[in-house]
């Protein structure tokens, strides 16, 4: 199917190769393998969580609109190929016969439950009368029962409503969502109501924010797909805003964990998006996150992203937005450092010297160093090269990588600019002396590694506890 007219303006109207060395995860019996971006091509407002069985399961929008899917694996990396499960087709007619967008999977009571928004078929404005509706399995595994049709999210007002997400906090169910409010000329805002039902509130709905700073409102007026994190005493929800093309981005919401959650003046909107396009590592309109856990416990955030800016007609039938992930790093105050979309290839790694705790390996422009500097400049890729070495890249300079100079310093050189004779750009990651840690041995100059010494970087003898380096 397709229509000339997208979700948005109905609204409006109306109102590389992966890491050469797998990565050892504590209590893992054997090496895992990193996750590369894109994770999976073509699976838009991906949802992926790690279930208490062990599975990572992910879920998103096909670029047909008209299943619902399913995938799960033991592994991140594993999702790339993991076979798909069709759970639900949409019906022949009816509400629920044209578009299916952004579904979600929640265990709730014991049940398996998958939320999704839908309209109906014709053709017209009639199949972006989208609302929110959940499938329900019979059985305990979601990949092998059989799915039926619950029934519709009884939404507040009988309008415009996606992207529902459900999550528990102090013992309490919430369901947060995005509707457009009749006598609100927005598209939709965010709303928040403790969760009686799968499909009822147990309250009345408290909105949390309408969209109106600039970076919210740029082709349509949009505040949608909440997604919700708990860490370091705070709630943070991030959600999507503007029109889905290259100016999508997220925005995010902080609240006091011990706070009432159904207080919209408790709640704290950043004046600026957390996470926008970045041209650097042609990643384009990021969004429609859902957070995770890798292997190590450590938290990674889920996206769709485009690899292209130019896009011909509607956004929305732009198959192209894939599934991406990335860590999730920390302020020093607590609250979550988006940094950049990294872009395709390999995870980044940060790099901190041992030897000078909260330092890193970093670079201003095509000069690097060992220091402060913010995240994104402080991320680098290893990407297989020879003889079972790497090249270390900068995130915002993947056509440059570390390279040993004449006199035994390191610096950023561009492939083909010389810097790259004889291996020079080539290291050996091995494990270091000390537990945790690793070196970059030189290929070039064999027994010497990189150093941290004096915060520059340059080779030192592998015996040297400067050229040791943590990474993460």
């Amino acid at each position: 199917m397709h229509f000339p007219i997208s979700r948005r303006a109905f609204a409006a109207g109306a109102a590389l190769l992966p890491l050469a060395n797998s990565q050892l995860f504590a209590g893992a019996s054997r090496p895992v393998a990193a996750p590369a971006n894109p994770l999976v091509r073509q699976r838009a407002d991906a949802q992926v969580f790690r279930h208490d069985d062990g599975y990572y399961y992910l879920t998103g929008s096909v670029p047909e609109y008209d299943r619902l899917v399913l995938r799960r694996s033991r592994t991140l990396a594993g999702l790339a190929t993991a076979p798909e499960a069709v759970l639900w087709r949409h019906q022949a007619s009816g509400p629920m016969s044209g578009f299916l967008w952004a579904p979600e999977l929640h265990l709730i009571d014991g049940r398996w439950i998958m939320y999704f928004a839908a309209g109906p078929s014709g053709g017209g404005e009639d199949v972006f009368r989208i609302r929110t509706y959940a499938i329900v399995c019979d059985g305990p595994d979601p990949m092998k029962g059989k799915w039926s049709v619950l029934g519709e999210f009884k939404a507040p007002w009988d309008s415009f409503n996606l992207d529902s997400t459900v999550f528990t906090h102090r013992g309490q169910r919430y369901f947060a969502w995005a509707q457009r409010e009749p006598g609100i000329e927005t598209n939709s805002n965010l709303y928040i109501a403790p969760l009686a039902t799968p499909l009822t509130l147990a309250a009345q709905a408290t909105r949390l924010t309408i969209p109106t700073l600039d970076w919210e409102i740029r082709g349509f007026k949009v505040a949608e797909a909440p997604a919700v994190i708990e860490r370091n005493g705070r709630l943070f929800m991030t959600y999507s805003a503007s029109a889905t093309d290259a100016r999508y981005c997220l925005g995010l919401l902080t609240i006091d964990a011990d706070a009432d959650l159904m207080d919209a003046r408790a709640w704290t909107k950043s004046e600026q998006p957390v996470f926008v396009t970045c041209r650097e590592t042609s990643v384009f309109g990021p969004g429609h996150n859902s957070f995770t856990v890798d292997e190590r416990g450590r938290d990674v955030l889920v996206y769709h992203g485009r690899d292209y800016e130019a896009i011909t007609g509607d956004p929305l039938f732009d198959p192209n937005r894939h599934t991406r992930m990335q860590r999730l790093y920390y302020k020093p105050d607590g609250s979550p450092d988006f940094g950049v979309p990294v872009g395709n290839g390999a995870l980044p790694e940060r790099f901190s010297s041992a030897r000078l705790p909260g330092l890193h390996l970093a670079h201003q422009g095509a000069r690097a160093f060992v220091g402060d500097a913010a995240l994104p400049a402080t991320q680098f890729r290893a990407t297989a090269a020879d003889a079972g070495s790497v090249r270390l890249s900068p995130i915002l300079l993947p056509d440059h990588a570390l390279a040993v100079t004449s006199d035994g310093s390191v610096s950023l050189a561009r492939a083909g600019a010389g810097g790259f004779a004889n291996g020079a750009d080539q290291f050996r990651r091995v494990p270091g002396a000390a537990r945790g840690t690793v070196q970059f041995e030189s290929r070039l100059q064999p027994g010497k590694a990189l150093s941290s010494a004096a915060g520059g970087l340059h080779l030192a003898p592998r015996t040297d506890p400067a050229t040791l380096w943590k990474a993460d």
